[in-house]
């Protein structure tokens, strides 16, 4: 039987990380505004950096998908003014300290996705880059577990890339929602790891 580091040898994977902006993680960003706790964020994001060091030392390519939000689709209206979540703020606007980085950060040359929905793959070319670059499996950290991580890790698997979902270098802002998701990927779609495990097997 094939051992991770075979399945996720540098040769075949990227590492995507998702969404690590000042508006999810950051204690003056949107969602620590409406009341989440971030703290859960802001250690997974120490655990994306060091995932992030591991795989340019290794040189497997890094990728960021991010979220710049440029008005709401008709759905996100509705869905919002239905559970009484429509004068909440957008996060990540475009053009705003919201929509930076924050804990990882992209260097020159590394691509770099922007999406208006939860997936990286909605509307964007990671698919067609991620066949040009011959990877066929992804490594994702990020955030949310339930929401863009989950949508993206789905997305992967139904777009034929082995998908491995670093286990401590994502989180939610309820311990629940993050164990859940997890647990749900992983009898789904995805393989778990903790970043430990994958720098070891990028060494």
């Amino acid at each position: 039987m094939s051992s991770l580091k075979d399945w996720i040898a540098p040769s075949r994977t990227a590492l995507l990380l998702v969404d690590c902006q000042v508006d999810f993680a950051s204690p003056d960003g949107v969602m620590a505004k409406q009341g989440c706790d971030v703290t859960a964020a802001i250690a997974a994001l120490r655990n994306a950096s060091l995932l992030l060091d591991a795989a340019r030392t290794a040189h497997v390519p890094c990728l960021f998908a991010r979220l710049i939000a440029r008005g709401e689709t008709p759905a996100m209206r509705d869905w919002k003014a239905r559970t009484g979540h429509g004068d909440d703020p957008l996060p990540c606007r475009e053009g705003s300290r919201g929509a930076e980085f924050i804990g990882v950060t992209p260097l020159p040359g590394e691509a770099v996705f922007s999406k208006n929905l939860y997936s990286a793959f909605s509307g964007t070319a990671l698919h067609t880059h991620l066949k040009a670059i011959a990877c066929d499996t992804l490594v994702i950290a990020g955030l949310t577990t339930e929401c863009c991580v989950d949508s993206t890790a789905r997305d992967a698997f139904e777009h034929d890339h082995r998908v491995f979902i670093a286990s401590d270098a994502v989180a939610a802002y309820e311990p629940g929602l993050h164990e859940g998701a997890l647990k749900a990927l992983a009898r789904n779609c995805a393989l778990l790891a903790t970043s430990q495990e994958i720098v070891s097997a990028w060494k």
